[in-house]
């Protein structure tokens, strides 16, 4: 049985949507939720007397505050991989989400509520506003520069709640103009509210083009709302307004349910899961058990393989950061897993360091929607393998293998997806 999140579809929301998202958790918005009218209701208020949202309801009792929420769908899975795995791990998490709410989130909200009428606009204190934002962003810009995600080399309970902080300011008032002097925020940002897991709750999240100007004070004067019938038609409007995000989440809710197209194609002799066993459990002799069965196995009917060149090698000047750099694109391909097998190597003693990769896709061509969802796809030459070119398969053969050295150079890293 679903756990249900009393809330309109929001940012403090969709943390702990997302996080279920992540680990197979139920948890479903409450349906016909009306903000400014559920809210104040006696039953409502019983789970949350300050008549704040978003509030979950728990076998245990009602809970309210987004981050609690969000921890704690997070631990109704154990071992839940979003809190990493480590101690130091865990407190890093926590340091982020307390900087996501402290530096990020509370200076967002302080720059556009003013401005959209829902707090006095005074211009001085904007002002020092926006220098504290920038200072938060600026901070965690430097730390990004090094770092493809916040903690470890894949998505958190910290990532998840910053993103979702971030979103609401992307939306809203952060402009490109703004963003651009935070290269890797923005690089972080995009990258993560385009993940798979994310975007079923997000949809497709448009940047603000203009920060918002300052709401006039007229329409906000308490005497012109309590006018007679005339004012009534605004009030059905805003209602209206609150039940879009609703409508978004319906148009949205089918694509789970859409099979995907390589389930459709003719069944295969290759066996994908059973070559990833022999891959994973070859301890010896890997040339002679693990690439013979490779290639015994291999259906060209059902499968292909491609090569694929980093375009930006000229740009791979640190070490660790390139392979954070592979390890994220790994992390972006997670959508594929089922249809595929890859290797991406990192090859070079100094740099600019190379990044080359072979990947095993389902189907005769590169499944389109891993093109259409992942953005690294483009940042790659993809050549197609020509398994009747004794060359290309020798050269296949050795990536898997992680032969070395590599067409003469030194293998720094090797990264497998599988």
């Amino acid at each position: 049985m679903a756990l249900v999140l009393h809330s309109s579809a929001n940012k403090n929301a969709y943390k702990a949507l997302i996080v279920a998202e992540y680990t197979g958790a139920k948890v479903e918005l409450a349906k016909d939720f009306q903000m400014g009218v559920t809210n104040k209701t006696p039953e409502f208020l019983k789970m949350n007397p300050i008549g704040k949202i978003p509030v979950l309801e728990t076998p245990d009792g009602p809970l309210f505050e987004s981050n609690a929420i969000a921890r704690y769908v997070a631990r109704l899975t154990p071992d839940c991989p979003l809190y990493g795995s480590s101690l130091i791990d865990y407190g890093l998490i926590e340091q982020w989400i307390d900087f996501s709410a402290s530096e990020i989130d509370v200076h967002i909200g302080g720059w556009l509520y003013p401005r959209t009428g829902f707090r006095l606009y005074l211009p001085p204190v904007e002002e020092a506003v926006i220098a504290n934002l920038k200072r938060g962003l600026g901070a965690l810009n430097t730390y990004l520069a090094s770092h493809t995600y916040l903690v470890g080399e894949g998505v958190t309970l910290a990532d998840i709640i910053m993103v979702c902080n971030l979103g609401y300011g992307f939306k809203n008032i952060l402009t490109k103009s703004f963003t651009s002097e935070f290269p890797h925020v923005e690089r972080y940002f995009w990258t993560l509210i385009n993940q798979p897991n994310f975007k079923k709750v997000w949809g497709n999240l448009e940047q603000a083009e203009s920060v918002p100007p300052v709401a006039s004070k007229k329409p906000a004067q308490p005497k012109e709302a309590a006018k007679p019938k005339p004012k009534e038609e605004p009030k059905k409007e805003a209602k209206k307004e609150v039940a879009k995000p609703k409508e978004v989440e319906e148009e949205e809710a089918p694509k789970p349910k859409a099979k995907n197209p390589l389930d459709l194609l003719p069944p295969s002799t290759m066996i994908l899961d059973d070559w990833k066993r022999l891959y994973s459990n070859t301890k010896s002799n890997f040339r002679e058990v693990a690439i013979k069965g490779f290639w015994d196995m291999f259906d060209p009917e059902g499968y292909s393989l491609w090569f694929c060149d980093y375009k930006y090698n000229d740009e791979n000047n640190v070490s660790f950061v390139t392979m954070n750099k592979v390890g994220g694109f790994l992390q972006r391909m997670d959508l594929c897993r089922k249809y595929a097998f890859g290797k991406m190597l990192i090859i070079g003693s100094e740099p600019p360091f190379k990044v080359k990769g072979l990947w095993l896709f389902r189907g005769k061509e590169i499944p389109r929607f891993v093109l259409d969802e992942c953005y690294d796809m483009e940042l790659y030459e993809w050549t197609k393998v020509d398994i009747n070119d004794e060359a290309q398969k020798e050269r296949v053969s050795q990536m898997i293998e992680d032969a070395e050295p590599f067409e003469g150079e030194t293998l720094l890293d090797a990264k497998c997806f599988k």
